[in-house]
């Protein structure tokens, strides 16, 4: 029920992916976007490896899963739309992606915040997003 102090919802915790290169996607969210790892575990009852990585106050979970079908896009589907980070300044950040080989899209308003921000994509086509 509302004001039930058992459901406050204080914050993300963490949000979980899969992708299909575990070598390639922790190149990127690491080397590329800077993200510190947490925790890095192979789990050997599954075959695959787990990513955990700090985002701000929350956490990125990375999952191995070459196997996984790939993500329905244009036009999309249900389902988590794409996953934003929080930047100082979008105009600087994208330049640092762009000269780290990352290419984003042209730098836009939001029209319901006011806030500046662009999209690039993680190496399965994973749709993210920079958002002052």
């Amino acid at each position: 029920k509302a004001g039930d102090p058992g459901m406050r919802f204080e914050g993300i915790h963490h949000v979980a992916g899969l992708v299909s290169d575990y070598a390639r996607s922790r190149a990127f969210y690491v080397e590329t976007l800077g993200l510190p790892i947490l925790r890095e575990n192979y789990r050997e009852d599954r075959g695959d490896w787990k990513l955990d990585l700090k985002a701000g106050e929350m956490e990125l979970e990375l999952f191995s899963a070459p196997q996984a079908p790939l993500r329905p896009d244009r036009p999309e589907a249900l389902g988590l739309r794409h996953l934003a980070f929080r930047v100082e300044d979008v105009e600087e950040a994208a330049r640092q992606l762009a000269a780290r080989g990352v290419p984003c899209e042209p730098i836009r308003t939001d029209p319901f915040t006011g806030g500046r921000m662009t999209f690039f994509r993680d190496p399965d086509g994973l749709p993210l997003e920079l958002h002052e």
